[in-house]
């Protein structure tokens, strides 16, 4: 009869999570997972198979923990409240990890920064994850849209797009360090052109 796992599997992914947000896919060998997560080889293995599902599932664990901001944005009454709320907290969280135990920037962002290194199935969860993300500021924007506030001319696929490329561009910024507030600004300059 095989042993008891005697660990919280959500509390090793994110130690887990945390070794890959914080040195790279690439970078992160068995052994720094193995400190990290405190498993055995063979329970890293019954339990994640292998480094690459362990991204996987790292992958997941923190675009569950992303959510909040996503869901205040579907839930926004109006567009351009909805992406201002979005982005406060994206920036927020993005600069603020040196001041907690998160590292900065974004595992997402990061993990597309090494999608040659992946194999299709992580290529394709990256990409999804993008387009999902476009998709909803596409979504709130056409809202805008509908009700009047914002502009019919505006091309909102366009605008949509931009603001994908302002959250990776947020993440990366974060990444090296650079101010947080030159941030905030930027993004009052972008809600005001919508």
């Amino acid at each position: 009869m095989g042993r008891t796992k005697e660990f919280d599997r959500d509390q090793v992914l994110r130690k887990a999570m945390m070794v890959f947000w914080e040195k790279g896919y690439e970078a992160t060998s068995i052994p720094d997972l193995l400190e990290a997560m405190g498993l055995s080889r063979s329970s890293l293995y019954e339990t994640f198979q292998d480094k690459q599902s362990l991204y996987y599932e790292a992958i997941q664990h923190y675009k569950k923990m992303s959510q909040r901001k996503r869901d205040l944005l579907i839930a926004a009454p109006a567009a351009i409240e909805g992406i201002r709320q979005y982005f406060e907290i994206h920036i927020t969280n993005a600069f603020a990890a040196q001041d907690e135990v998160l590292p900065n920037g974004c595992l997402i962002t990061n993990a597309a920064l090494s999608i040659d290194a992946m194999d299709e199935p992580l290529q394709n969860m990256v990409k999804k994850s993008f387009e999902e993300l476009e998709q909803l500021f596409y979504e709130k924007l056409k809202r805008g849209q509908e009700t009047g506030e914002i502009s019919p001319d505006k091309d909102i696929r366009l605008l949509s797009f931009m603001l994908l490329n302002l959250n990776h561009s947020v993440n990366v910024m974060a990444k090296i360090q650079q101010d947080g507030a030159k941030a905030r600004e930027m993004m009052g300059m972008v809600l005001g052109m919508l």
